[in-house]
């Protein structure tokens, strides 16, 4: 008994692994590079850039050193970051498959206004209210083309575009199943974000946040729970005003 269910815990263990996660990625999906919003209603957000360094350069035209065991500049990571619409909250790094990651985190004013700082210019944003929706629009166009140098890459590379979306979502183009929390996962491979391959981003959703829905159900809820339990306690006493 015990080794049969040791069994199918491994089993459920292989099928998270090889199954969809944020979006339809796999557990163990690796992004060359990858950015992450987390999108509020008024058009701020949260943003997190997870890129190598090499395709930092390549994609962006920086000069990072992207040597294997180069030192690692957190100031001039910040500094590129760091734009009028943009505040770097935090900046780590990490290494894999003998290449040097940066991961940063920002905090973004309106990103209506992002693709004006010079990381995210190859994008335009769009984020207006129409009727009953709010529609958002990413459409990302071209790179610098700035040659990597010896990166590593073996041409399977891919690179992402995460969105987290406060309210429920009416459409979207990613052509994959909405991941768990909302989030919407757009891929492309290395090669062609290298060649400036455009990439669009398109989604809908409702004015009213999820956050907001489930503190008035809750709130309901707890308005009739309340009401009932007074409707009780009075038909106690009724009753025992009768008996008495």
């Amino acid at each position: 008994m015990r080794i049969r269910a040791l069994v199918a815990l491994a089993l459920a263990c292989a099928t998270m692994a090889c199954g969809v996660f944020g979006g339809g990625a796999s557990l163990f999906r690796q992004y060359e590079y990858e950015e992450e919003m987390y999108l509020s209603l008024d058009g701020s957000a949260t943003l997190y850039v997870n890129s190598s360094l090499a395709a930092l350069n390549a994609l962006r035209g920086t000069s990072f050193d992207a040597g294997p065991v180069a030192r690692f500049d957190r100031e001039a990571i910040r500094a590129y970051y760091s734009t009028p619409d943009t505040h770097v909250s935090r900046v780590s790094q990490s290494r894999r498959n003998n290449r040097r990651f940066v991961h940063v985190r920002l905090e973004v004013d309106d990103i209506r206004r992002l693709g004006s700082s010079a990381p995210f210019s190859w994008s335009t944003y769009t984020f207006v209210r129409q009727g009953p929706e709010f529609v958002f629009k990413q459409e990302i166009d071209g790179a610098s083309g700035k040659d990597a140098g010896q990166a590593g890459w073996t041409g399977r590379e891919l690179v992402a575009f995460r969105l987290h979306l406060p309210s429920i979502i009416d459409y979207h183009n990613t052509n994959r199943d909405i991941g768990r929390g909302n989030i919407l996962v757009w891929e492309q491979s290395l090669t062609d974000r290298l060649r400036g391959a455009r990439l669009t981003l398109d989604a809908q959703m409702r004015t009213r946040s999820i956050l907001y829905s489930t503190l008035w159900l809750f709130g309901a809820t707890f308005v009739a729970v309340a009401a009932l339990f007074v409707a009780v306690i009075w038909w106690v006493l009724r009753k025992g005003r009768r008996i008495g």
